[in-house]
This record gives C-alpha cells, sequence and structure tokens, in this order.
C-alpha cells in the first residue's frame, strides 16, 4: 500500500512557477431555494496556439437533475474537444450540457468536466457563467497560466465510442467504456448502512498473492473475475483493472503489506504468480475485454529512497536492491503481460509526498526506465503509470501554490511540505509523465491517479487560504489534506471518498480511478497472525508517536483494523462520511 514520505534532505532547491489559470465564480448563497452556483475555471495546460481546461460546477441552489452551463469568451477561444459534458459553441459563446451520469447536483453537489482549446493572442479566462439559465459573479482573478505545453492533450472524451481496428490498444483504454464492478467489493459496500450510494462504483482487483489467481478462501479467482466482467461487458468496451502485486520481498520498507515471497524467490514469482496469470489474460476468451494491469504498488521507489546513503534505509531495502529481484520481477511481468494485444500495463510511480522531491523524482523516473527494460521488456510494454494508489494525497490543493510565499518566505520552507516540489497529486503526475516522456516512454504516455481515499471533506475541509502570520499557518490553515503528516499511510482518520471513477479527467491523465477498494484495510492496529506473510506495522497503531519517515509524528491511523486486504467496517464509513464530492 502507498505510505511513506520518505524525508528530503534539507537543501536550498530551485522554486518552480505557480501553475493554472484560475477563476472561481459564485452566485447567490442565500438559503438552499435560492438558486446558485460555483464555477472553478482552470486553464490546466497552455501553449502557443491551444489550451487544455478542466471546470468543477457546484450547484448552491435547489438539487436538480440535469445542469447547462454557460459563458462567452473574450478572444477568439475554440473548443476542440471536451470530455464528462457535451460542449457546442456557436461564435464566441460555449454551452457545455450533463451527460446521464452527472447530471444530479444536490445542494452543494459538484461535477467537473474537461476539454481542449485553441486560441490566437490573448486568453483571458472568462469574466461569467450562467448555471440552468441562473449568472454566476467573479469573486477572484485569474493568475497566469503556464506556457509549457502538453506532449500529447487528453485522449478521445469518455462520451465518443472509440474506434479502435482489432488487434491495436486504444490510446486511452478507459475512453468510452464502462470499467467492471467487482461483484464482491460491490456486496460488502452495499451490506453497510448507506454504502448502496457507492457500491456500483468500478474498483481494482487484487491479486495480492498466488492463491488469489484461483480464488482464496471462497473468494472469486481471476477467471472468476473475467466471466463476471464479460456479463457486464454486453456490446459495449469494458474495462478490467487488475493489480499485479506480489514481488518477492514485497514492500521492503514496511511491514503490513509484506507479501509471501521471499527476497529470493524470483523464479517462483515468475513461474507460480506471473506466467498462469499471463496465460489466463492470453485466453482468447478474455480477448474482447480492455484489462489494465497495474503493476507492483511500492516497490521500485524504495530502491532510491530507502538504500544505504539515506536516512529511510532499512536493511531490506538494501538486500533488494543488491539483488536485482524487483528490477527483473517488474520487468518479466511488463513483458510477459505487455506481449498480450488486450493488456495494459501501468507501472507504480509512487505519490508527490514519496517522490516529489529532486532527490527522488528524477532518480525514480530513470529507475522506472531500467524496470521497463528488464528482463527482455521494452518501453513499448508500458501503456502508463498510476499514482496514489492507496494513499491519502489530496488531489488539487486549490489555497496555496508551490511558488506562493508568505513574508517572503516560500511555501517550500513549511513543515508540511518540506521542500517537495510539488502540493498535489494532478501537478505530479503530470509532471513524471512529462519526464518519462523526455526518457523515451511513448509519447501517448498516460497516468492514473487513485481518488478512492483523498476527497478530505467533511466539516474539517478549508474553504479557503490559512493565515499569512508565516508559512506553516498559511499552508495548515488551507491544506485539504489533514493528516497529521505527508507521511502517514495507514487506515488515516479523517479521509474521505475521493472524485469519483473517470475518464480522461485532465491533460495527460487516462482516468481517476478507485484502485484500491474503499473499505479494506491497510494493515492491522495491533499485531494478527495470519497465512499471508503480512506483519504488524507500528505506523497502523493509533497510540504509535512515529519515526523519522514521519517526522515523529503520531500515525493518525483509526483504531482496532484488521490485517491489510481484510474489510474494514469503521474505515469504510469514515471514507463515505468524509467524501468530497460529497455522497
Amino acid at each position: 500500500m502507498s505510505r511513506t514520505s520518505r524525508t528530503a534532505l534539507m537543501a536550498a532547491l530551485g522554486l518552480i512557477t505557480a501553475t493554472g489559470a484560475t477563476a472561481t465564480v459564485f452566485g447567490t448563497t442565500a438559503g438552499a431555494a435560492t438558486p446558485g452556483c460555483k464555477v472553478d475555471y482552470s486553464i490546466t495546460n497552455q501553449w502557443n496556439t491551444g489550451f487544455g481546461a478542466n471546470v468543477v460546477v457546484t450547484n448552491t441552489g435547489d438539487p436538480t437533475t440535469a445542469w447547462t452551463l454557460e459563458w462567452t469568451y473574450a478572444g477568439n477561444q475554440q473548443v476542440t474537444q471536451g470530455w464528462n459534458a457535451t460542449i457546442t459553441q456557436s461564435g464566441a459563446a460555449v454551452t457545455a450540457k450533463s451527460l446521464s451520469y452527472n447530471g444530479t447536483l444536490a445542494t452543494g453537489g459538484s461535477t467537473s468536466f474537461g476539454f481542449n482549446g485553441s486560441y490566437s493572442g490573448t486568453n483571458a479566462v472568462p469574466a461569467a457563467f450562467k448555471l440552468n439559465g441562473v449568472t454566476c459573479n467573479t469573486t477572484t482573478q485569474p493568475t497566469d497560466p503556464p506556457t509549457t505545453p502538453p506532449t500529447t492533450p487528453p485522449t478521445t472524451p469518455p462520451t465518443t465510442p472509440p474506434t479502435t481496428p482489432p488487434g491495436q490498444k486504444a490510446d486511452n483504454p478507459y475512453a468510452g467504456a464502462k470499467v467492471y464492478v467487482n461483484p464482491e467489493w460491490s456486496a460488502k459496500a452495499a451490506a453497510e448502512p448507506g454504502g448502496s450510494r457507492i457500491s456500483n462504483q468500478p474498483t481494482g482487483v487484487w491479486l495480492d498473492r498466488i492463491a488469489a489467481i484461483n480464488g482464496a478462501n471462497g473468494s472469486m479467482g481471476l477467471r472468476a473475475h473475467l466471466d463476471e466482467a464479460l456479463k457486464q461487458k454486453g456490446s459495449g468496451e469494458l474495462v478490467v483493472q487488475l493489480v499485479i502485486y506480489n514481488l518477492p520481498g514485497r514492500d521492503c520498507a514496511a511491514l503490513a503489506s509484506n507479501g509471501e515471497l521471499g527476497p529470493t524467490e524470483i523464479d517462483k514469482y515468475k513461474t507460480q504468480y506471473i506466467d498462469p496469470i499471463a496465460a489466463i489474460l492470453g485466453d482468447a476468451k478474455y480477448a474482447g475485454l480492455r484489462i489494465v494491469t497495474t503493476v507492483e504498488i511500492d516497490s521500485l521507489p524504495n530502491l532510491v529512497t530507502n538504500v544505504a546513503g539515506r536516512p529511510t534505509e532499512t536493511a531490506n531495502c538494501n538486500v533488494m536492491k543488491e539483488n536485482g529481484n524487483y528490477i527483473k520481477g517488474v520487468g518479466y511481468a511488463l513483458n510477459k503481460l505487455g506481449s498480450i494485444a488486450n493488456v495494459y500495463n501501468y507501472v507504480d510511480a509512487g505519490h508527490h509526498g514519496w517522490l516529489g522531491w529532486d532527490s527522488n523524482f528524477g532518480p525514480s523516473a530513470e529507475l522506472f526506465k531500467t524496470a521497463a527494460t528488464a528482463e527482455g521488456s521494452t518501453v513499448a510494454n508500458v501503456h502508463g503509470f498510476i499514482v496514489n494508489t492507496a494513499n491519502y494525497s489530496a488531489l488539487k490543493e486549490d489555497h496555496f501554490k508551490i511558488g506562493d510565499s508568505v513574508n517572503g518566505a516560500s511555501v517550500r520552507t513549511s513543515k508540511w511540505i518540506d521542500w517537495n516540489q510539488y502540493t498535489d497529486e494532478l501537478s505530479y503526475a503530470q509532471a513524471m509523465r512529462d519526464k518519462l516522456v523526455a526518457l523515451g516512454f511513448d509519447s501517448k504516455l498516460g497516468m492514473l491517479i487513485d481518488t478512492s481515499r483523498n476527497g478530505w471533506g467533511g466539516t474539517a475541509r478549508p474553504t479557503g487560504p490559512g493565515a499569512l502570520t508565516s508559512v506553516d499557518t498559511y499552508v495548515n490553515g488551507g491544506r485539504y489534506d489533514r493528516r497529521i503528516h505527508l507521511g502517514n499511510w495507514c487506515n488515516q482518520s479523517g479521509a474521505g471518498l475521493g472524485e469519483r471513477p473517470q475518464a480522461a479527467p485532465a491533460a495527460g491523465i487516462d482516468a481517476y480511478v478507485w484502485m484500491k477498494p474503499p473499505g479494506e484495510s491497510d494493515g492491522a492496529s495491533k499485531e494478527i497472525p495470519n497465512t499471508e506473510g503480512k506483519g504488524f506495522d507500528r505506523m497502523c497503531d493509533p497510540t504509535y508517536t512515529g519515526n523519522a519517515r514521519n517526522g515523529n509524528s503520531m500515525s493518525g491511523a483509526l483504531p482496532d483494523a484488521p490485517i491489510s486486504g481484510q474489510w474494514f467496517s469503521a474505515q469504510f464509513q469514515e471514507l463515505m462520511k468524509n467524501a468530497h464530492p460529497a455522497l
């Protein structure tokens, strides 16, 4: 499970520029019966003749079952491609209408859509918006947009059926496709009070030990899931999300997510784990499914951040670096699975609170390429990367930017950011994508962001920046991520469901996904004997006062948790209570 912050060495690092031109637009808010709206329009990327934008619509009036948003450009901007809304344009006037799955907005409810556009000259943020005919009024001024173009814009929007020729992979497997709903997880979610609100959401299927391939302890095996996926598919396209997670010496820097294979059992990993999975996925019966594999969560970055020469060194990670079995295992998996025509490999790329520092970011990207070209594999076997899997880092921090300063001090000097280059997962994912493309990965590389537990809603969610007393009060008062420390990773108190799974939500992002099924524990609060090789990690103990990886802070974990992967009702209820967007 994605976890540790890997505290960076304190160094005088250069600042990066702020990202995104934004305008926040509000309507009237005098009571639920009063028509009103809030619109956040942000330019996520801009280059010489084009730009990408994301729009978040919040209904502050009566509940609605459909919405229409209108605005007029001051320049010659033209929308060229959109997703999560039907967007039309007549002259300078643009109209965006809800789709069947995002039209219902309760009072205070939000949804989002995005688009690519062209322009020449200036690209000003629209001055005003109307939601269902009600005018919203600008309350904040936009900042300067970024000028670095994305390597490639988002792929075909999810509302347009793909036209991928047989035997050829889609640029974005999520575009135009449904995503598999795991009936086992769905049943557990639906059995919870209020759980039916999300029990139809797609989640990842974790193959975390050899026995999971055929089904362990009465649970569905891989073939059973794929057979069920064929039933759900119907006549359209369907994505099945699998987590490949059983490396030798797995998760060398923690204990709760250790696995069944010892550090030297690379041959067993290949022949008894990867080979049987590949044989099933290669069955012609399943050729019509789009199978997304997320490969070995929490493995490769440990070889950069938790080895000799780093303050967070562990003996187990030194062993894995020396024997090379993480690299061999990932390379072998990519080679075997990537050779199957309908399999899309996404490699784990940690999260910004682990790899966002200069000393971690570049070396990790280079290590990813090393693994992608090991054991006969090539970068062509990597369709993309996934970040924030099973972690809690906020998708987008709106109340502070990495380029901000308070009383002459950069926010990077705050205790929370601690000289990191990134404040959230979206900016990190887009930057990591650009770095990987520069290193030789495909220019169409797509990123996934796990948003299953990074919503941070509820009563503690800040509504504006913190006090300008210091960089710490500014950041801590405004940050959505309410963890005690960025390095806390186990069953976090106060966490909430994040953005619902959706395709092509932002430039370079193939999808927001719930790869970690909400309600599955990160690890036990106390030692619990088990046959799955999972140890007791004090970071899952709510009484633990911490270590170097979390700044010797309290763990922030919920009490009475079972071992990792088992159902944890209290966590599930916590996530629903603090969901953002709210349920």
